[in-house]
């Protein structure tokens, strides 16, 4: 991957792997794919899609983010979105350096938004 290699080797890279694996066990068809890179982000933005994008992945200084473009739509009894709370149609939930979400709402809100996308 184009940037520093301590970022996938970090609290960040095992986060972002952790979600990845938890995306997987929630929907064994989601297609994870690299898109939007550009010379500030050469390694672009992990999206993840099933009959369309399901949520994003992102790594920041201080953060993971997973985005749900379509969050809003979706119902989060357990409270873990934090972020882009109000949005007309996305959710997001950052995770930080520590923090722990909680598997069972997490594969929930996946299952969800891929109902929600093949309808």
């Amino acid at each position: 991957m184009g940037k520093d290699k301590k970022e996938i080797d970090d609290w960040r890279g095992k986060t972002l792997a952790r979600m990845r694996h938890l995306i997987h066990e929630a929907d064994p068809d989601a297609i994870e794919e690299i898109k939007w890179r550009k010379p500030t982000n050469p390694d672009g933005v992990a999206v993840w899609s099933h009959g369309g994008i399901i949520c994003t992945g992102e790594v920041y200084k201080d953060k993971v983010k997973l985005t749900f473009p379509k969050g809003a739509s979706l119902i989060d009894p357990a409270g873990i979105f934090n972020a882009s709370l109000k949005g007309k149609a996305r959710r997001a939930i950052d995770i930080f350096e520590g923090e722990k979400v909680d598997a069972a709402a997490f594969k929930a809100l996946i299952r969800e938004a891929v109902s929600l996308n093949v309808g």
